[in-house]
């Protein structure tokens, strides 16, 4: 697994956390390379929701409305 997937599986946008940060992502880099990313996310974890916040990776919306336009139909018990 490469260091920018590893960012975009945790939700963050590696291109502007290189830019943004430069000296950061550098050392995480090279910190991820030499470790599993079990034990990089285990390390980082605070961190790595820190950054998330600061450089969330934009995903396209569903096309598909979440909520429909008409009333669901009430189903009433048949009583004999």
């Amino acid at each position: 697994m490469q260091f920018s997937e590893y960012l975009t599986s945790r939700k963050i946008d590696a291109i502007a956390f290189e830019r943004g940060a430069p000296e950061v992502y550098a050392e995480w880099k090279k910190s991820f390379d030499l470790m599993h990313p079990a034990s990089f996310a285990a390390r980082y974890l605070f961190k790595i929701n820190a950054l998330r916040r600061k450089f969330t990776l934009r995903t396209e919306m569903a096309s598909t409305p979440t909520t429909s336009s008409k009333p669901r139909p009430v189903i009433k018990p048949k009583i004999n």
